[in-house]
């Protein structure tokens, strides 16, 4: 792995550390078979998206998150991207099925996303005054984003159980949470023929799940154990359907958080 200095935490957990980036910017366009096929995967496995969030620039890769609206069966939404599996991830040599990924997050049924037709840039500055754009409602969009291009820009792989902090020290993804980093963990809210997609080329997809954690739940991994911390969250039901109010699964009371 380039670019990184790794250390490892008081559980044994690896810990990387990133420089920013240097390579200069490598326009993308997206690969429309790898798209073709995504999409066929959502709508067997979540339904037909009824929006593309299209990205407008692009570097390295071409990210665009599909919207599958709420419906009876499932009261949420569901942002899916498209584009992180155009080029492989520098996964290990032992793991040659761990090169490609894309990436969802589940929403609750009252969030206010961009319409159709909107232009989302790639950076999704949060400038705007629109509330579909504020940072307290883009958030997940533009983490979709960042953690889709990750691996691309840094020369790196995302997979299970990973974690990305929102900076270092970690801070609230926005005004109105304190969730702070982002775990990936293979889809709870579907069947399990969503996890991976094999393409007529023979590229072998995973399909990953973003889990927003607390800075305590991080520090429980960091300090004691991965198992702990996924056990925990298994028992509090927590899942990629995003509850920006709920409890850490390590508060010790009630109104803690």
């Amino acid at each position: 792995m380039s670019n990184s200095d790794e250390e490892l935490s008081p559980s044994g957990v690896p810990m990387i550390r990133y420089a920013p980036p240097t390579e200069e910017f490598i326009p993308a366009i997206g690969d429309s078979e790898n798209i073709e096929a995504i999409t066929r995967h959502i709508e067997n496995y979540i339904g037909p998206p009824d929006t593309v969030l299209h990205e407008i620039i692009s570097d390295r890769v071409h990210i665009d998150v599909h919207v599958v609206k709420p419906t009876f069966r499932r009261n949420f939404y569901t942002l899916i991207t498209s584009g992180m599996s155009d080029l492989p991830m520098n996964a290990p040599p032992q793991l040659p099925s761990a090169q490609f990924a894309e990436l969802l997050i589940c929403l609750p049924p009252n969030w206010i996303l961009p319409l159709e037709g909107d232009a989302v840039t790639g950076s999704g500055n949060g400038s705007t005054a629109s509330a579909a754009e504020s940072e307290e409602n883009y958030w997940p969009i533009r983490w979709l984003k960042i953690l889709a291009k990750f691996p691309h820009e840094y020369n790196t792989w995302l997979g299970d159980g990973h974690t990305l902090p929102n900076g270092d020290p970690p801070s609230g993804f926005a005004p109105n949470t304190k969730l702070c980093c982002m775990m990936l963990k293979p889809p709870t809210k579907f069947a399990s023929g969503l996890h991976t997609l094999k393409t007529k080329e023979g590229k072998l997809i995973n399909f990953y799940a973003l889990v927003p954690l607390y800075l305590d739940e991080v520090n429980l991994k960091l300090n004691k154990s991965s198992e702990d911390l996924h056990a925990r969250l298994k028992s509090a039901g927590v899942t990629e359907l995003l509850d920006i109010n709920r409890k850490s699964v390590c508060s010790k009371w009630p109104w803690s958080r």
